[in-house]
């Protein structure tokens, strides 16, 4: 039960994706000790404000609509304990344990800004749960990104205080058993701590991250296959010239263009069509590549800048300001910057999905893919070869779509409406789970599909890195002959891409770290 690789140490303010992608892999986090003075500060702060007179929102007083009703000093641990069992109303599927980690790990980052005034007791206990394997069982419905992702938190946070259920060794069992497996006491929340644990927007955050991280492999795995698409198709690498992208300046297509021209240098199936072609331009899907790609790209990191000065944000209310000994209300717990994140990353990964399936759909159309055979099988007729896959390539993309509608435009008041509007945030980057599953599913096919097409086209031969991508995909799946079962054959190409497991000759032309950090 024990994490056995060394944790990351954390100082909240400069944390990057490279860490945050690091915990989804399964790595636990603990405090930078440098900023252990200003938790305890802050804690001190809220604890002599316990003691005092006068109200204080969330520390003797009730909570939302309840804020008037004071609280006497006796009765603070029932508050914050009645606080967290009365919100854990989620519902739905459990949510995945890394994105539950991740977020374990950016309360942590948040709380260790040492503006939430929580004893460092708080923050050690999620320190150890994630040392020690042990995973709230958190559902992922409830939350519409307002006061907080409420709900999601407040089902962690149970388990702290021996509440709930977690899982431990893939078994679900209370949040007291979690503990005491794990050789943990429950914590008794002090003033403030609950609110400090439920408010912020760590769930969301979580997803979106995820959900960013992802659409970054896809995007660039979605680079190889589209150029695997244009020498199936004979298509032209003219529109690729860096001529043409610097005279419109955007650093996505100007990256994806140079990164589609290498990985087609020195192919054969080029090289042999440039004398008596009689097409002008190739349609869109194959020719306007670094502009779709690019501007994916473009969003893709946009997404990650918010996403990382997030990450590092203190997000629960009321804060408290060290400097003054201040404790004073705001809203950062508003996940609208996330819920914006989240439709921008939606967008893109639905678009990466589009331009794919045109591919698909022309690679497969005897009208369209210059002298290939019909869906791409050896003996049409007797023989389907690809159709249906691409059929299906089409139905996920139709998923993607509906699914890109923005969510972040929607707003439910909730809470006897105190809190009357509200980002959506939770759902906005929940469903990019699913999404990125589509895409790796429509860019495998199109994986499939594009190196059927290049095996078609022999003698002639494509690019060295491309040759190296199509053995990698040979030694998974072979080329398609007669008709058979396909569904394994979908399945091992999308785990593929998924994994990104393209070999070192693809990746090396591809820029593998775009993303900003706030070092």
């Amino acid at each position: 039960m024990t994490e056995k690789r060394a944790p990351i140490v954390v100082k909240p303010g400069t944390v990057g994706l490279d860490d945050l992608a690091r915990v989804l892999e399964g790595a636990s986090v603990v405090l930078d000790p440098s900023f252990w003075p200003r938790v305890d500060a802050a804690a001190e702060i809220v604890a002599r404000a316990a003691r005092a007179d006068a109200p204080v929102y969330g520390i003797n007083t009730g909570f939302g609509k309840l804020a008037s009703k004071r609280i006497p000093p006796d009765q603070t641990a029932l508050l914050q304990r009645n606080l967290i069992v009365s919100h854990c109303c989620g519902v739905g599927a459990a949510t995945p344990e890394p994105i539950v980690r991740l977020m374990m790990a950016l309360k942590i980052i948040s709380l260790g800004r040492g503006a939430s005034g929580v004893r460092r007791e708080v923050i050690e206990q999620l320190q150890a749960m994630l040392a020690r394997r042990v995973s709230p069982l958190v559902p992922q419905q409830g939350s519409v990104g307002a006061s907080g992702d409420l709900a999601p938190l407040a089902h962690m946070t149970a388990v702290m205080i021996g509440e709930g259920q977690a899982i431990v060794d893939g078994k679900i069992v209370s949040g007291r058993e979690a503990l005491a497996a794990a050789g943990l006491p429950p914590l008794t929340l002090g003033p403030k701590e609950g609110l400090a644990l439920i408010n912020g927007t760590q769930f969301s955050t979580a997803y979106a991250v995820s959900g960013v991280l992802r659409a970054f492999r896809l995007a660039r795995a979605a680079l190889v296959t589209g150029a695997l698409s244009v020498d199936a198709a004979m298509a032209s690498t003219a529109p690729f010239r860096p001529e043409i992208q610097a005279l419109r300046g955007h650093s996505g297509q100007i990256a994806a263009a140079a990164a589609l021209m290498a990985l087609l240098e020195g192919s054969d199936i080029r090289l042999s069509h440039l004398e008596g072609d009689e097409r002008v331009q190739d349609p869109y899907c194959l020719r306007c590549q670094p502009q779709v790609a690019g501007a994916a790209l473009d969003l893709i990191v946009q997404a990650a800048r918010t996403l990382i000065v997030e990450a590092n944000a203190v997000t629960d209310n009321p804060l408290v300001l060290v400097e003054t000994g201040e404790i004073v209300s705001g809203g950062n717990f508003h996940a609208e910057p996330v819920a914006f994140a989240a439709d921008t990353i939606a967008l893109a990964l639905s678009e990466i999905g589009a331009i794919s399936e045109r591919r698909i759909a022309t690679l497969v159309d005897p009208a369209l893919n210059f002298g290939l055979p019909p869906f791409l099988t050896p003996d049409p007729g007797i023989n389907s070869g690809f159709m249906i896959a691409e059929v299906t390539a089409a139905a996920l993309y139709a998923e993607n779509k509906q699914r890109a509608a923005a969510c972040s435009i929607d707003s439910t008041p909730t809470s006897a409406n105190q809190e009357d509007h509200v980002s959506m945030a939770a759902h906005a980057a929940r469903r990019l789970s699913d999404m990125a599953d589509n895409l790796a599913a429509i860019l495998g096919i199109e994986f499939l599909v594009a190196a059927q097409g290049i095996t078609l086209r022999a003698p002639h031969a494509t690019s060295a890195p491309l040759v190296a991508v199509i053995a990698a995909l040979r030694e998974q799946v072979a080329p398609l002959g007669a008709d058979r079962y396909m569904a394994g054959d979908l399945a091992k190409a999308a785990a593929m891409i998924e994994a990104d497991a393209l070999p070192a000759a693809a990746l090396a032309v591809l820029s593998t770290d775009p993303f900003p950090t706030l070092a």
